[in-house]
């Protein structure tokens, strides 16, 4: 048996295995599904790949690496500096020149015309290290609605409802785990509820999403268009799929099969059973991150490992369940699977921060 001290100094390697298994997967499953649309806007099948490795994958590794790496606790030297350039981050996508639109969203910043930022990504995890590095000192309900409503108004001013919904909730998280009262909760929680019903009835394509969500039948050819294209191609895959490479959906029917769609193409390629699987394996993620947490070593560890934890599989959750029509789509992506450089790159650092906790804690296979 190993002494505790030899265990103190290995990190949780079935979560990094674990993790590089869905990245993979995701570039194998990117790989079929985004090459049509890649050869007909681009004229290369495996346009969006490229560029999932070189802007997604490789600096993620770099950012995974650092912190691994780099003293967790010492980002609580600089929490309110990563606070500021979260702040900073999400004007900037508001100045002409500098920030750019894709659809209707201000979401991305261009970096000299070459390739995209999107810095509410990078904002979920500069946020999470203030928000803990704050609970830890004191935990009054004010000042924690503050930095959480400043944050959250800037990126529904995009607007990215799937983005505001997702650190909503890692912040409740984070705040109930630092032990903030029940009915703090429950207001906030009816609050949160409120605000969703008014920001749906303030947008008429939220609204749409809503119905759509409610009556998927509705307007087949409209705005039911994209949910019932994802649950064609879900129906189609049967239990074992089409086979890798075979769907149909994916030929210019299913919007964004590269990015929000990804898990419908999956479903219809790979079937049920391998579907179900990429489920639990998000879920086998959300236990071993649930243990981090449990034996981080301080309040600033266990509140990041929370926050990551319940950040990364929610958005898992909600991708999944907005392609079977279990929930109103939100434009929320896959994580380590869907299209997006910025994303797997953040969402692989986190992993690099929750790696490094998990060295302070013995965790059995």
């Amino acid at each position: 048996m190993r002494s505790p001290e030899a265990s103190r100094a290995v990190f949780d390697q079935t979560l990094l295995m674990l993790v590089v298994g869905l990245i993979l997967f995701g570039l194998v499953m990117l790989s079929s599904a985004s090459s049509p649309v890649g050869y007909e806007n681009f004229g290369d099948g495996y346009y969006f790949v490229k560029h999932q490795i070189f802007f997604g994958l490789v600096p993620g590794i770099i950012g995974l690496i650092f912190f691994l790496r780099f003293p967790y606790n010492r980002m609580k030297r600089h929490a309110f500096t990563l606070f500021v350039i979260s702040v900073v981050l999400l004007l900037l996508v508001f100045i002409p020149g500098i920030g750019s639109e894709f659809g209707s969203s201000n979401s991305w910043i261009s970096i000299g015309g070459l390739f995209s930022v999107q810095p509410a990504e990078i904002v979920k995890l500069t946020f999470l290290f203030y928000l803990a590095a704050w609970l830890e000192k004191k935990s009054e309900l004010v000042p924690f609605l503050i930095a959480l409503g400043s944050v959250l108004f800037l990126i529904m001013l995009q607007p990215d409802l799937g983005t505001t919904t997702i650190i909503t909730a890692m912040a409740f998280a984070v705040y109930f785990v630092a032990g903030a009262p029940v009915m703090h909760l429950l207001w906030l929680g009816l609050a949160g509820l409120g605000g969703l019903g008014f920001l749906i009835a303030i947008a008429p394509y939220r609204a749409a999403r809503f119905t759509t969500f409610l009556h998927p039948e509705l307007d087949p050819q409209g705005i039911g268009y994209h949910i019932n294209q994802a649950l064609l191609a879900i129906g189609s895959g049967g239990i074992l799929g089409l086979g890798y490479g075979q769907s149909r959906q994916k030929f210019e029917y299913l919007p964004e099969v590269a990015g929000d769609s990804i898990f419908a193409v999956i479903a219809e390629e790979m079937g049920f059973v391998i579907s179900v699987l990429l489920v639990l394996a998000f879920a086998y993620l959300f236990w071993r991150g649930v243990k981090i947490a449990k034996g981080a070593p301080d309040a600033f560890g266990r509140y990041v490992a929370t926050g990551i934890v319940v950040w990364i599989t929610l958005q898992a959750f909600i991708n999944i369940g907005s392609m079977t029509s279990i929930m109103p789509m939100t434009g929320t992506t896959l994580p380590f699977v869907s299209y997006g450089g910025t994303s797997l790159a953040v969402t692989m650092s986190a992993i690099g921060v929750l790696l490094n906790i998990s060295k302070s804690v013995k965790t059995d296979a």
